[in-house]
């Protein structure tokens, strides 16, 4: 099994890898499972992620959401070893990179935690376990009570054995281009 570092690294190669036409059809079929598990149990406030290098890019299925009448939110890295913030967003509304790289709206307004979480993913495994890029942020916005709905976004590639750590927590659930 290899190390978090360098399991990270072979699960980033291995996302780089995918072509630009393979990625595009994986992501409209992730976004179309993330929108019927929405329609599942809808939530008033969807947290969802800008995608950051590769990641599954579900801009689209967030603009169907906010058509429904979804409230979406962005994550918001208030500190460092903190659990996330989030901010109000509306699709097509201005953002800015925050100090890490990551999009955030340009208008910061902050609302409370939401009902339910998109997650992406690194990797993750058949227990429902996320591996993320290390900063700890969203195990510690799970930790804290009342904890979110989540679903965890990957691509099915990323799929691997890792060793769980104890504040790791799981997703209670994951979907990926695959049924």
């Amino acid at each position: 099994m290899l190390d978090k570092p360098q399991l990270r690294r072979t699960l980033k190669e291995r996302r780089r890898a995918i072509d630009h036409a393979t990625r595009r059809a994986w992501d409209d079929r992730i976004g179309a499972r993330v929108l019927a598990w929405w329609q599942a149990n809808p939530d008033a406030t969807l947290g969802v992620y800008w995608p950051l290098a590769g990641e599954p890019d579900l801009r689209p299925a967030y603009a169907e959401l906010a058509e429904a009448g979804v409230r979406l939110a962005l994550p918001v890295v208030l500190a460092r070893d903190t659990a996330l913030g989030f901010a109000a967003w509306v699709p097509g509304e201005a953002t800015v990179a925050d100090s890490l790289g990551v999009a955030i709206p340009a208008e910061l307004r902050m609302v409370e935690r939401p009902d339910a979480l998109l997650v992406p993913c690194l990797g993750f495994d058949a227990r429902g376990y996320r591996l993320g890029y290390g900063g700890g942020f969203y195990d510690r916005t799970l930790a804290a009570p009342p904890r979110p709905r989540t679903l965890g976004i990957a691509y099915a590639c990323q799929q691997a054995e890792f060793e769980i750590g104890e504040y790791d927590i799981p997703l209670d659930e994951i979907v990926t281009e695959l049924e």
